[in-house]
């Protein structure tokens, strides 16, 4: 069977060794004189929001500027507003917000539950939008959004970095070469540490209401690279999993003792965010807080967790290629393992991120819990990315990655710049790393299939969910 996006191609790799293509960095023209920047507004001014809003107060400066500020919290507003005092809306005011700012472009960086419903308001103001991932939460959401573009024509990016991350680029870039044949299966191992895999557990994500859980929220990242590795769509899902780790009812099983309601001025414990400690973390919610009530310390451990922290799954895609995957959000260890086995030979990418959590004085561990750039220097398990590729007969070789700078494996810095500056990038992209809204309903299905294949311990079929669009 064909797959529904494109040809894994089969065609005899090189003769010379592998080496990594300049297509993996692309290359962008000067902006021309005169030319009107573009005017975009933040929905949702979280810790999330500061890499756009950094990206269009720096680099991203002399093509775009943000003009509006939406979010029900006045104080994370008055954290990136400082003393511009741009105009600042309530989310009920959104349409009121693009039509009063000639706003361009909005950027969606809110809670993951309130995606959807942003999004399509978003088109139906006559804007386009950015969105963070997930595209949305559930079903409903997808056919809302997939409504909303074939009623406006409006554009939406979705804005998947990891694909830009140099190291998924050059997987991507064996894979498309034909290096190892037809891909047959695909194993994909993903752990979190106690301190970035502890941190949903403390935030709004703890609630699978807010975030659909981790195979959603986070999941939607890995399988959005395997979807886009693949050329292909997700057809049927089969998942098992649970909350094994955190939360009251492990915690109390593991004979954890009391804990406490926050991590907030906790001292010696290593599951205890100190929001003091960074100021960022400080201004957007500790001092915040007293808007909404929102903690974002809460403990790992404390009742109201209704997330998962271990999921396995399989996942049958229409080409004919499957897929294994597991999660788990309390390793020692951060990174992640993936194995392409092809009718030519095998990929496989194997990535340390963070090879243990170094301890303070104080046994705490260092401030921003989702910062992989923190990372602790290990002998044994270094920091490092790696790539061989092997056919039949022949010896393993290792595939150069180029060098990436700046966050999610350099995967940060390269989106952006595709994001701001899509119209200037010389030539066309060969890996075709820009993402749209079906590339984000084809990477929350996975998610959405899994969730409901939890409940009922069945297979569920893609095609069965009601998306409002054919995958295939």
């Amino acid at each position: 069977m064909s797959s529904p996006i494109d040809q894994n191609p089969t065609a005899p790799p090189a003769k010379a060794g592998p080496s990594a293509s300049p297509s993996v960095i692309p290359e962008f023209a000067p902006v021309p004189e005169g030319r009107p920047r573009r005017r975009y507004s933040v929905v949702g001014t979280g810790h999330r929001a500061g890499m756009y809003i950094d990206a269009l107060r720096g680099e991203h400066a002399d093509v775009g500027e943000i003009v509006a500020w939406c979010d029900p919290n006045p104080g994370r507003i008055d954290y990136y507003d400082g003393s511009l005092g741009l105009p600042r809306y309530a989310p009920k005011d959104l349409e009121l917000m693009v039509k009063e700012n000639r706003v361009d472009v909005v950027i969606v960086t809110s809670p993951d539950v309130h995606h959807a419903e942003l999004v399509d308001r978003a088109l139906r103001a006559g804007a386009d939008a950015v969105v963070e991932k997930p595209l949305t939460t559930t079903a409903e959401g997808c056919r809302l959004i997939t409504d909303a573009v074939a009623e406006t024509g409006r554009d939406v990016v979705m804005t998947f970095n990891y694909r830009y991350a140099p190291r998924n680029s050059s997987l991507r870039e064996v894979i498309t070469s034909g290096r190892i044949g037809q891909v047959t299966s695909v194993h994909f191992e993903w752990v979190l540490d106690t301190m970035h895999g502890a941190d949903y557990f403390r935030r709004w994500h703890r609630d699978k209401a807010n975030s659909g859980g981790l195979l959603i929220h986070k999941s939607s990242h890995h399988f959005d690279l395997v979807n886009w590795w693949l050329g292909d769509s997700p057809a049927r899902v089969f998942a098992l999993g649970g909350l094994k780790f955190y939360g009251a009812e492990a915690a109390a099983q593991r004979g954890l003792g009391e804990r406490p309601e926050r991590g907030t001025g906790v001292a010696g414990d290593p599951f205890a965010l100190d929001l003091r400690q960074d100021p960022r973390l400080k201004a957007l919610y500790l001092d915040s807080e007293h808007y909404d009530g929102y903690r974002r310390d809460q403990d790992p451990f404390a009742p109201g967790v209704t997330i998962e922290d271990n999921m396995s799954l399989l996942v049958e895609y229409a080409g004919g290629a499957t897929m294994t995957y597991s999660l788990n959000a309390h390793s020692p260890w951060e990174g992640y393992r993936v194995t392409v086995n092809g009718t030519e030979g095998r990929a496989e990418l194997d990535v340390v991120e963070r090879g243990f959590i170094d301890l303070d004085e104080q046994g705490q561990v260092v401030l921003d819990p989702s910062a992989t750039h923190a990372d602790s220097t290990d002998d044994q398990r270094p920091q490092r990315d790696r790539l061989l590729v092997q056919r039949h007969w022949g010896r393993a070789q290792e595939y150069p990655i180029p060098a990436g700078i700046g966050g999610h494996g350099g995967g940060d810095a390269i989106l952006l710049k595709d994001v701001f500056r899509r119209d200037l990038r010389l030539g066309d992209d060969p890996l075709s790393r820009a993402a749209g809204y079906l590339d984000g309903v084809r990477a929350v299905a996975v998610g959405i299939a899994a969730n409901r294949s939890l409940v009922s311990r069945m297979p569920v079929d893609v095609a069965d969910l009601g998306l409002g669009v054919d995958l295939t």
